[in-house]
């Protein structure tokens, strides 16, 4: 069949990968890609969130099936707009289904509604600021707040002084992140270490579990500095062994999935948990419907299984008995970004070295190609540079060793992913 993946991204560079692969893909559209795709595919200049014109595109293209790689166009519906559509599968949930990511109050109050485990927690709004500021007072230093809707992954706060939790509930309330922000999640902080699990649902019961992996979101080694969109990524987690995952199953996955299902939510997609190890008990941060980045560029390299196949089935609502397996060794990606990001940063520096790279597989995220066909640096994550070995060590010596040929002005990355975890691998 011919498919077609929306997204710009490294996880739409990943996905694009493994779906190339399949025996089921005839041609692979990305629509719009970036400077690394069209070797997977035919890059196309269409904007996600076109329904019209993605309709038109997959009429005229003979398209069955659509990947949806953010999140944008899911919690928009692309789902619901192409349900009538016999012709088209779409991989991801329906409009009421994304609201688990959509909508930060919705998903908590999910959560409590099917005994799921997760931060205590209240919602409030500019009428309730001051309910706001006593909820405040009840917590315990660090402060969370998150705005409802999306933010493009800005609208989590974390703060260790009250004065500024109230201030910044106040701003938030008002304005700070727009219309996202006009409910404001507060919740207590959990203290633990994260990690991210994925899980394909056919919203008729049936799932598989994706591998586990763990990302890192700040800029500066030792997790410290600003938030990004992540620097790297693990996969195997070494404390999700065996007995974590069956509580992540018994207690998260199991009722999330039966969850959907008892409230009549059309959920055919990617679930992403975003869980913490609070003392070896798992807790739901947050939920996402689709694929993390940078996770899946870990996660595709042990997806031992036919992707397109386990999406179709997913989108067909029947996954039956369609196996997944995990490829034993250690993945891990390391995120070459541009100096300045995740604050301000310069575009349009050309890459070079990329065809030096022979350890490692790069997936193309900030990247254009200019009318001579040299890639260029277009965003704050440029690439992202994966890896297979024996341990985390292993695999990172890889992925160092691969970047140190590749190069592009002002590039920087974190040289300690991975570190936290490597004292757990047995």
């Amino acid at each position: 069949m011919n498919i077609l993946l929306l997204g710009s991204g490294g996880r739409e560079s990943a996905l694009a990968w493994k779906i190339s692969q399949s025996s089921l893909c005839n041609h692979l559209f990305i629509a719009p890609g970036n400077g690394g795709t069209g070797a997977y595919g035919t890059n196309v200049a269409m904007s996600p969130l076109d329904f019209p014109e993605i309709a038109k595109f997959v009429k005229e293209n003979a398209v069955g099936m659509i990947v949806v790689g953010n999140e944008d166009p899911l919690v928009a519906g692309i789902w619901d707009y192409f349900k009538d559509d016999d012709s088209v599968l779409v991989v991801g949930p329906s409009r009421s289904g994304a609201a688990l990511e959509g909508s930060k109050d919705f998903a908590k109050a999910f959560m409590m509604r099917h005994g799921i485990p997760t931060a205590r927690y209240r919602s409030f709004t500019a009428d309730t600021l001051d309910e706001g500021y006593r909820f405040l007072e009840s917590l315990k230093p660090p402060y969370v707040l998150k705005a409802d809707g999306l933010a493009a992954g800005k609208g989590v706060l974390i703060i260790d002084s009250l004065d500024e939790a109230k201030a910044l509930l106040k701003e938030m309330l008002g304005g700070m992140f727009g219309a996202s922000s006009a409910t404001v999640v507060i919740e207590e902080f959990l203290s633990g270490i994260e990690c991210s699990v994925f899980v394909l649902n056919d919203g008729n019961g049936g799932y598989r579990v994706l591998p586990v992996a763990k990302d890192y979101k700040r800029i500066g080694e030792g997790d410290t500095g600003l938030n990004t969109g992540g620097m790297g990524a693990v996969s195997p987690v070494p404390f999700a062994d065996e007995e974590f995952m069956r509580k992540v199953t018994e207690r998260i996955i199991e009722p999330t999935v039966k969850g959907l299902a008892e409230e009549g939510i059309v959920y055919r997609g990617f679930i992403f948990l975003g869980l913490i190890n609070v003392g070896g008990e798992p807790m739901v941060i947050e939920y996402n419907v689709r694929m993390g980045d940078p996770e899946t560029e870990a996660v595709m390299l042990r997806v031992d299984a036919d992707l397109v196949a386990l999406m179709k089935a997913a989108a067909e609502g029947n996954i039956g008995d369609l196996e997944l397996s995990h490829d034993p060794r250690t993945a891990v990606t390391v995120m070459m970004v541009s100096g300045g990001y995740p604050g301000s940063y310069g575009k349009g520096y050309e890459i070079t070295g990329l065809g030096d790279v022979t350890d490692s597989i790069v997936f193309h995220a900030g990247t254009k190609r200019d009318a001579e066909g040299r890639v260029l640096t277009s965003g704050g994550r440029v690439l992202s540079v994966s890896s297979y070995g024996d341990s985390i060590a292993d695999a990172l010596a890889r992925s160092y060793g691969s970047m140190a040929r590749i190069g592009f002005d002002h590039a920087n990355f974190r040289r300690d992913i991975g570190r936290d975890l490597m004292v757990l691998e047995k």
